[in-house]
């Protein structure tokens, strides 16, 4: 069997481009979450509140279970978080 190699971690994860670019996105928005929201250093049923959703879900997401947030839900989430989100979009090389 030959070793493969792969740019990043999202190209040998993901079928597609496309996918891994979705994956690559998802990462990066979830863990800036993250970040922000335990910067505000308030219980998370506060945190919940303040984001419109419910305490599990928050949970899941300072947990960091990627798998269970589309880019579409963690984008509402930044916004009700006083994030702008940013897309940046370039030539594949």
């Amino acid at each position: 069997m030959e070793a493969q190699t792969f740019d990043s971690v999202f190209d040998a994860l993901a079928d597609t481009p496309a996918e891994a670019a979705n994956l690559q996105a998802r990462s990066e928005l979830l863990s800036t979450l993250k970040s922000h929201i335990r910067s505000w250093n308030v219980a998370q049923d506060i945190a919940a509140a303040r984001l419109g959703i419910t305490r599990p879900r928050l949970n899941d997401l300072l947990q960091g279970k990627m798998a269970k947030f589309s880019l579409d839900a963690l984008v509402n989430i930044a916004t009700a978080a006083g994030l702008t989100v940013h897309i940046h979009v370039a030539r594949a090389a």
